[in-house]
């Protein structure tokens, strides 16, 4: 297909911004060029081979990025999911039998800049349908991003849908087991973004820096997603695979997670509040595993006060492969926290006190006395918080895990009292 005037216009505006702004290098136009794939291996192997890793190693590691990008037997999502663990964790490579299991890292995720980040236009996929899209982003010859341009005057929606086609198995379903980012874009409508097999519904719009309309729209958000920092981080640690769907954040709770982490960092409890229906569960599996990784001490107790909330988290969590033991009474939790092991755990509120007690000052003021000590650095995630944690229960939570830092999630409006209290127990805003 030959790209229309108003077209090539804002590619080459784009191209100059990835190469002149971002300084991703341009490797030109791609069209022409044989075997265009999602694994460009010079330019994998080169990055690896200045990474100090022997041609064995490569080729060992190369072999098992295809197989896994390329398997079969499973579905895009399933060899998406396999593709990312090797980004993220590295592979695992034995060279010879009795020799020691070496990882090769395919992305360094320490040091974003220290990545070979390129774009390439109009690349050609051939195998089945020939599609071309407008524009491809590879990280150390990696294809993690690929984003389709508009003129003005066509909507982003046929930018998705084209993204969408291609990702069937009759067209290109290939060439997305390693893309991580699909973005569609034009000059009046800004910037899209979706993670593979995300319906055009759900397609995500960035926001930041509102009140900045120096440039265009889709301009200003490429600059903030596709910063080397940003991406490499949003790979890291903004992914999650969630019973067959791959998801990314929405920017309030890529904001919101960021926030929480800077209080996690200083030991400080406060609450997340987000609107009803924001992804609550997303945000918290994302920063309890966060939590978890970077942590080595950390516990994560996430306390509920609805069954099917209890039950909901804890699918969430089992789906994004995070082990969590569902304990069946406050007594259980502060005796699983009593010792080492699981470090993520979930509870259900109203099984913490004690039913019947009449004097539930003089109960509280026994639980401090015997407080049983818990192990590690304990993080307590209370979903809905103004409800769970009004009355007096907050003080029973408080007095069983003294050292513990309180995390409050809601989406609901606090009334005076509910706020007073909840400020009382968690402190202040995180997020809102």
């Amino acid at each position: 297909m030959i790209i229309g005037q108003p077209e090539r216009a804002t590619q080459n505006r784009v191209i100059a911004l990835f190469r002149d702004e971002l300084h991703y290098r341009y490797l030109g136009d791609w069209s022409d060029r044989d075997n265009n794939s999602n694994i460009e291996e010079l330019l994998l192997t080169d990055w690896l081979g200045k990474c100090g890793y022997t041609s064995a190693q490569i080729n060992v590691a190369l072999h098992k990025l295809r197989t896994e990008a390329g398997n079969h037997n499973r579905t895009l999502y399933g060899n998406n999911k396999a593709v990312y663990q090797l980004l993220r964790y590295g592979v695992p490579v034995k060279i010879e039998a009795g020799k020691v299991t070496e990882t090769v890292h395919l992305i360094n995720w320490e040091k974003p800049e220290k990545n070979d980040f390129v774009i390439a236009e109009e690349v050609t996929l051939r195998g089945n349908h020939e599609r071309r899209p407008d524009l491809v982003l590879y990280v150390n010859g990696i294809a993690v991003g690929v984003l389709e341009l508009k003129k003005s005057i066509i909507s982003i929606g046929d930018g998705i849908r084209q993204n969408l086609s291609n990702q069937q198995p009759e067209f290109n379903e290939w060439f997305f087991s390693t893309v991580q980012f699909v973005f569609a874009g034009n000059d009046t409508e800004g910037l899209q973004y979706g993670a593979i097999g995300t319906p055009e519904k759900y397609f995500l719009k960035w926001k930041e820096d509102e009140q900045d309309n120096s440039r265009f729209k889709m301009d200003k958000y490429l600059l903030k997603m596709c910063n080397k920092q940003r991406l490499i981080e949003l790979m890291h640690d903004f992914v999650l695979f969630d019973s067959g769907y791959k998801k990314l954040p929405r920017v309030h709770q890529y904001f919101g997670i960021k926030a929480a982490q800077e209080h996690v960092r200083e030991k400080k409890g406060g609450i997340i509040w987000h609107t009803q229906g924001s992804g609550k569960s997303i945000v918290m599996v994302l920063l309890a595993k966060w939590i978890l990784e970077n942590n080595p001490d950390a516990r994560v107790a996430i306390i509920t006060d609805r069954d099917e909330l209890d039950k909901q988290i804890e699918r969430v969590f089992t789906d994004a492969g995070e082990a969590i033991k569902r304990t069946n009474s406050g007594r259980d939790l502060m005796k699983q926290l009593g010792q080492a092991t699981p470090r993520l755990l979930c509870s259900l509120v109203h099984k913490f006190g004690r039913r019947d007690v009449d004097d539930f000052d003089a109960f509280i003021t026994d639980l401090e006395a015997q407080a049983s000590p818990t192990v590690g650095e304990v993080f307590v995630f209370v979903d809905e918080c103004h409800r769970t944690q009004s009355g007096k229960l907050h003080r029973v939570m408080k007095a069983l895990m003294p050292n513990a830092v309180f995390i409050g999630f809601t989406g609901t409006p606090l009334l005076m009292k509910d706020k007073q209290t909840s400020l009382e127990v968690f402190g202040g805003y995180i997020h809102t």
